[in-house]
């Protein structure tokens, strides 16, 4: 990947609404935001405004935004929340007013994200003002003091470059033959829990300056459970998960082909680590100004589980859309890396693999996500 390890101009989730977009593909992270809701309310309900201000104006930023309907529906269920909280406030005698942000690195479609809010509001009442902020979350986007509610959804996996230390080639943390950690050495998965410490501490550093005191940071997040070596907790999900067994497959079927060498294999490296709970919590105690009110994993099952002798019966669409769902997060890196030919084959493969294996195809899968929900204080 680029010497720089730089993925701002490159990471991205699919955009368009075609049969690999996010727009179309994004099954678990709405399974997630579902579970994820009561909690979610329950945070923007400990918002703690000042008494005697005024707040006709109230900003919410969400960042790695994506797009699609997600979005959205995490952006009305913050404001309809704070719209009921101030309303049984009978001193208030101006109606609020709400600004959000929706921020994401310069890469994502924010084409699409604003024409589909257009479309959105079009012939309703506006519930929000909305402008758009492209930048890196571990970076400073916003001005001191300005934000009131700060939510991240699924998006504090992705890290802000590939650890240095496993594109070393011929160390011990250099990740010869995989794209990922899982069933790697230890020193590769501690190079990324190293570059994953690094970036959540940048992340908290830059709401601290931003969030106002007494305003809510809420964060969901891939996870995985608490004392698990693995990244993924249990064999089955090891299995189907979209970044492991079919993906190295895929990748090794170009090789084999001699469409890409080993070389070109190895240079690759997917940047996600799914953090566990007592790492989040060191994170925030570390960086302070953050008071956590609460923690929960949540399970999240794979959206294909209960489907399997459907699935037999057609098992090439089982594959493709298998393949369809991984490059919803995948695809933009990794066209930039290979360009579009080889992306095209490899995801091909993938296909292919997936349509293959029966111990898959026959497997229930379960993904982790962590909620977090504190008070700037």
């Amino acid at each position: 990947m680029e010497s720089s390890r730089s993925l701002e101009h490159v990471l991205s989730m699919q955009g368009g609404d075609d049969a690999v977009s996010y727009v179309k593909n994004c099954y678990g992270p709405a399974a997630a935001l579902a579970l994820s809701k009561p909690m979610l309310t329950s945070a923007i309900h400990s918002i703690q405004l000042t008494k005697g201000c005024s707040y006709s104006h109230l900003k919410i930023a969400d960042l790695g935004c994506a797009i699609g309907d997600n979005t959205f529906s995490t952006i009305d269920t913050v404001v309809e929340v704070l719209r009921r909280k101030l309303a049984v406030d009978e001193d208030r005698e101006t109606e609020t007013e709400f600004e959000v942000f929706f921020s994401d690195l310069p890469s994502n479609d924010f084409n699409t994200l604003f024409m589909s809010l257009d479309e959105k509001i079009n012939g309703s009442s506006r519930k929000y003002f909305a402008a758009g902020a492209p930048g890196s979350f571990y970076k400073r986007l916003f001005p001191k003091g300005e934000l009131h509610v700060v939510v991240t959804m699924s998006a504090l996996q992705w890290l802000s470059q590939i650890p240095e230390k496993v594109m070393e080639k011929g160390s011990k943390s250099w990740n010869k033959g995989r794209v990922w950690t899982e069933g790697a050495d230890k020193e590769v998965v501690e190079a990324y829990a190293e570059q994953s410490d690094k970036d959540l501490a940048e992340f908290l550093k830059c709401r601290k300056e931003e969030i106002v005191v007494g305003g809510v940071l809420f964060m969901l997040m891939g996870g995985r459970p608490s004392g698990s070596v693995s990244q993924i907790g249990d064999s089955n999900s090891i299995l189907k998960h979209p970044f492991t067994t079919l993906m190295d497959q895929a990748w090794q079927d170009l090789v084999d082909e001699g469409l890409i060498e080993e070389e070109k294999r190895d240079g690759f490296n997917i940047p996600v680590y799914l953090r566990s709970s007592e790492e989040i919590a060191a994170a925030i105690d570390r960086c302070g100004g953050f008071k956590i009110e609460k923690m929960e994993n949540f399970k999240i099952a794979d959206h294909m589980n209960g489907k399997q002798e459907e699935l037999m019966k057609d098992p090439d669409s089982y594959g493709r859309s298998r393949a369809n769902y991984v490059q919803a997060g995948l695809k933009p890196i990794v066209q930039a890396y290979l360009g579009p030919d080889l992306t095209l084959k490899l995801f091909e493969r993938y296909a292919i693999r997936a349509a293959a294996d029966k111990d898959i195809l026959n497997q229930d899968a379960f993904y982790h996500m962590i909620a977090v929900s504190a008070i700037r204080v």
